[in-house]
């Protein structure tokens, strides 16, 4: 402001001076004109003429007086204006001064000499106690030049050329110089004190640093490899828990006082240094280190800028092993290869040899120490080599290509070669090499040489048979058809064996009722004369002849069930049921055979719902169970159930001799039994498993087998899960032993045969029941009030005399009571239609023969209630 006031100041003084030299020399004109005129003698003229002049010369005198005086008040109105503009310029410079006292940095201004024209207090302090003073008139150079040498400078720092240099003051201070330059040429500079920014920014990078650390120090401690960080004295910064691990530090042996080296001479791995290589080595080290426990570690050091540097331990023990197990592979392959007799290799796309058998060596590396990288052109001669050349290029187009070509060997023989060529490919599918199986088929071609013509020979001599022949195919269709009529006459006679033997199954079937009706009696008697005492004697003669009962039982049973099966009377009733008490009954029934054996019956038990028969699948248990305690001498027989997602592997494991693996189909076999060595004789017919298969067929359920020799086999049916319908009632055949007694139970017996009827009282009698007997209703009716006298539970035959059945028989009696009495069913009908219709009346039911143990069983749930 101050240089804008000073130029308007000098224009003003100068314009007045021009003003004042034109009314100087307008002056002079003036008075020259005058005195001319009136010293002019020989030019006056005429009184009008100097008349007229002396006018022309007043009004010019006038006009310029009039210029003169307008002039002069121009020069007073400029003067005052000038007047006013230095006020106005001391004005601005004193605001000027103010404002830049104002500002909190220093500032200095210099001029286009780059003197020092004006600063503000603020920089002058920066000076005090210096001993330097900063005066007007000083360079840019002078001021820096005092600052550094007394000290005031401590450092200084060239940044971007926006934003000047930075210096750190005497004081601690830190000031950041700002250069701009002025329209005139001049220039400005400002001192911001940056100290804080400083301090902040010095505290943001220790916490970066810090925030840097911590992270790096995540990172190590989530890292795979062990890892350390050892600084140029040895002392470790950085590490990770899988470094202690993998060295067996302690990790209160670790700090960063203590130095690593000596730590590391106690470790299971060595630390490796990078000063270690050997001279012309690389820095970079690695060694691999097998500890103790058998664990192979890989040890790395890296070397780092500052003389430091870092081991990586990185646990390589499957990657180790499977290094050698790819070597034992490949030893194995080569030992394969080399004793197989066909000529093998492996090209590349490069078409080096990369891998072959020693039959390929014998047969091309004659005179060459080895074939391993040798280009195919150098392998065969040039002749070979070009007929091979089409087959190659095939195989690397990705071709499987098979051909023979006639080769010499190192001998000089003729040899026919069968090659084939199998392209190899990448994951990308292309292929980068291909498999090469040569097989000397020499001795074949000369065989089918002489098969040709040993061809050419027959063809001959079948054309000379030809004639021969004709003549005996006349007789020959004689003899086919007359081997026609017998083969009619044989069928014929199978059909006529297959419906005897269908005839005498289902009659078999059929007299089961009266085949087991005197071996039900016998049951009943033997287990009723076993609830009495008669001494030794007697007891080891009654359970002589229990047992005899129950191997007749067992067989006659067998036999039934056989021809049942074959008959198609059995028919599966499906129905979903809870295990749980299926097989309860069985563990607690087959724990005291095997206990009476010397085994031991383990019972893993379930609770879960199957879709299948119950009773078909109690008599596959039954089965496997009782196979199992047969075959097993000693050790234990295990009856438990494995869940498979829809199903339910129902299992009997034993500790028996086993069953070798070819017979593992047979024993399904009818009459078909794997007895082990030195094992005594039973008396079994083999029937058991093929009894079993049949059911499981019917059932649709599949039956396995496992077992090995000497350990012993398991068996295992497969059945499918089901939901249980909670308005069914239980399967009538199984029940739970309740805790109470039968005794005092009032029971009506019904059957028509008095031996049953006699055997039936007799068991139940030694039980403490009250028991009444009756062969049909009339009979009972004659002994008891039907309709009012106490009962507890009736057993019913099913068939009866004359035509009447046990079902009508108890409907008849519980029709004239008030209150329904219990009835049991007891029948060798095992057809479904009778168990659903014995189910539909509210009945149980019980096949015959009836055994003792299941018949107690069933009183007492029937009481319970």
């Amino acid at each position: 402001m101050r240089d804008n006031t000073d130029g308007s100041a000098l224009a003003y003084q100068q314009r007045i001076a021009e003003l004042e030299a034109e009314n100087e020399r307008l002056r002079k004109i003036r008075d020259a004109l005058i005195q001319r005129v009136e010293s002019g003698d020989d030019h006056k003229p005429d009184p009008y003429g100097a008349f007229e002049h002396s006018v022309i010369l007043a009004e010019q005198v006038r006009e310029r007086t009039d210029a003169l005086n307008q002039a002069m008040d121009e020069l007073k109105g400029s003067n005052k204006a000038l007047s006013r503009a230095r006020e106005e310029a001391e004005t601005a410079r004193q605001r000027l001064v103010d404002a830049i006292e104002s500002i909190a940095d220093g500032f200095v201004l210099f001029d286009q000499d780059q003197r020092l024209i004006l600063s503000n207090s603020r920089f002058r302090s920066y000076w005090r106690g210096t001993g330097e003073s900063i005066l007007p008139g000083d360079s840019v150079d002078e001021v820096r030049a005092k600052g550094v040498a007394c000290g005031l400078i401590v450092e200084e720092h060239s940044g971007p050329a926006a934003e000047g240099r930075v210096y750190q003051l005497s004081n601690g201070r830190w000031v950041q110089m700002t250069e701009r330059t002025t329209r005139e040429g001049g220039l400005v500079v400002l001192y911001s004190d940056i100290t804080d920014v400083k301090h902040s920014e010095a505290a943001r990078r220790e916490k970066a640093l810090a925030d840097k650390s911590r992270l790096l120090q995540a990172t190590v401690d989530n890292l795979s490899q062990g890892v350390v960080l050892v600084n140029p004295d040895g002392r470790p910064e950085i590490w990770n828990d899988r470094f202690l691990n993998l060295t067996g530090l302690a990790a209160d042996q670790v700090s960063t006082d203590r130095n690593l080296r000596a730590l590391m001479a106690s470790a299971t791995v060595p630390l490796l240094h990078p000063g270690s290589a050997n001279r012309g080595q690389s820095q970079y080290l690695e060694q691999i280190h097998r500890r103790i426990d058998g664990t192979v570690v890989e040890v790395k050091t890296h070397p780092m800028p500052d003389g430091g540097f870092v081991n990586t331990y990185t646990d390589i023990t499957e990657r180790y092993q499977y290094a050698e197990t790819l070597e034992e592979s490949e030893r194995w392959i080569r030992v394969v290869t080399d004793h197989v007799p066909a000529l093998i290799a492996y090209v590349g796309a490069d078409l080096t040899v990369q891998f072959y058998n020693k039959v390929y060596e014998a047969w091309y590396g004659q005179g060459r120490a080895s074939l391993l990288n040798m280009p195919l052109d150098q392998v065969h001669d040039p002749d070979l080599y070009q007929r091979l050349m089409p087959k190659v290029r095939q195989a690397l187009a990705g071709e499987s290509v098979t051909f023979e070509f006639e080769e010499d060997d190192a001998r000089g023989s003729r040899h026919y070669m069968l090659r084939s060529y199998v392209p190899n490919r990448d994951v990308r599918g292309e292929v980068v090499g291909f498999f090469v199986l040569i097989r000397d088929i020499t001795d074949r071609r000369r065989t089918a040489l002489a098969l040709e013509q040993a061809y050419d020979n027959l063809e001959r001599r079948v054309k000379e048979r030809t004639s021969a022949l004709t003549g005996l195919n006349n007789q020959l269709r004689q003899e086919i058809n007359e081997r026609a009529a017998v083969e009619a006459r044989l069928r014929d006679a199978k059909l006529e064996a297959e419906r005897a033997n269908l005839s005498k199954t289902k009659f078999l079937a059929a007299v089961s009722h009266d085949l087991l009706q005197p071996l039900n009696a016998a049951r009943l008697f033997t287990s009723a004369l076993l609830e009495h005492s008669f001494g030794p004697k007697a007891e080891n003669l009654v359970r002589s002849v229990s047992t005899s009962l129950d191997d007749v039982e067992n067989l006659l049973g067998t036999l039934v069930d056989i021809s049942k099966l074959d008959a198609g009377v059995i028919k599966a009733d499906v129905t979903a049921f809870d295990l749980r008490d299926l097989l309860n009954n069985l563990a607690r029934e087959f724990r005291q055979m095997a206990d009476s054996e010397g085994l031991q019956l383990d019972f893993v038990p379930s609770s879960a719902v199957v879709k299948t028969d119950s009773q078909l699948l109690a008599r596959i248990l039954r089965n496997f169970l009782t196979n199992a305690i047969r075959y097993t001498v000693q050790g234990r027989i295990v009856l438990g159930c494995r869940r498979q997602r829809d199903h339910v592997l129902l299992q009997v494991w034993d500790t028996g001799p086993g069953i070798p693996s070819d017979k593992l189909s047979e024993i399904f076999q009818e009459f078909k039994r794997i007895q082990p060595a030195g094992a005594a004789a039973d008396k079994g017919l083999g029937l058991g498993l093929a009894i079993v298969d049949k059911i499981a067929r019917i059932l649709g359920h599949e039956i396995t087998v496992d077992s090995v020799e000497g350990r012993g086999s398991v068996f295992s049916v497969r059945v499918p899960l089901g939901q249980l319908d909670h308005r069914a009632g239980k399967d009538d055949a199984e029940f739970p032993v309740p805790a109470q007694d039968i005794e005092g139970a009032r029971i009506w017996v019904i059957d028509n045969d008095l031996a049953i009827c006699q055997g039936m009282q007799t068991l139940l009698q030694g039980w403490g029941c009250d028991v009444l007997t009756a062969v049909s209703l009339e009979d009972l009716d004659t002994k008891v009030r039907i309709a009012t006298d106490p009962v507890d539970v009736i057993l019913a035959d099913y068939h009866l005399d004359n035509d009447e059945v046990g079902v009508d028989v108890v409907a008849a009696i519980n029709g004239c009571r008030q209150q329904q009495v219990p009835v049991v069913m007891i029948t060798a009908n095992y057809t479904n239609e009778l168990k659903q219709d014995i189910r539909d009346r509210g009945y149980l039911l019980m096949n015959k023969p009836v055994k003792p143990l299941k018949l107690r069983m069933t009183l007492n749930h029937i009481m319970k209630q």
